[in-house]
């Protein structure tokens, strides 16, 4: 079976592929020995949050003063 890498890396797996792994969204990519394996993978969109927000180190406060910048109130840290 075959399937097309766009000019946009974009590659549309065969609806028999799909039909049999239900609905997915998003899948863990590898390559290994010259193949490209792609893993379904469910993410809990919490989790996805959680995570990015672990990864750019944020804090509580952090996020509390960007609401309050977003609002137009004075940063907790100039309060």
């Amino acid at each position: 079976m075959l399937a097309k890498l766009t000019a946009k890396n974009q590659l549309t797996l065969p609806k028999r592929i799909t039909n049999e792994l239900g609905h997915v969204e998003y899948f863990e990519v590898e390559t290994r020995n010259g193949q490209v394996l792609l893993t379904p993978v469910r993410i809990q969109r919490a989790d996805a949050v959680r995570a990015k927000l672990a990864e750019l180190d944020l804090t509580e406060e952090t996020i509390r003063d960007a609401v309050a910048w977003a609002r137009g109130e004075a940063r907790h840290s100039d309060q």
